[in-house]
């Protein structure tokens, strides 16, 4: 293993950093909701596609 450490030091270290790292954007997403006006920036990119095509 890396720099050696064991398999199991090892493992763990990686499923704390993955609860971390998907915690952390649970978390970004339930405060700051960077979906929720997905839909008219969608809606606004669509009008600026049709009005360059003609």
């Amino acid at each position: 293993m890396p720099a050696g450490v064991s398999w199991g030091r090892y493992s763990l270290f990686s499923i704390a950093a993955l609860l971390a790292m998907l915690s952390g954007s649970q978390v970004v997403h339930l405060y700051y909701k960077p979906l929720s006006d997905i839909d008219k920036y969608i809606e606004e990119e669509k009008r600026k596609l049709k009005g360059s095509k003609t």
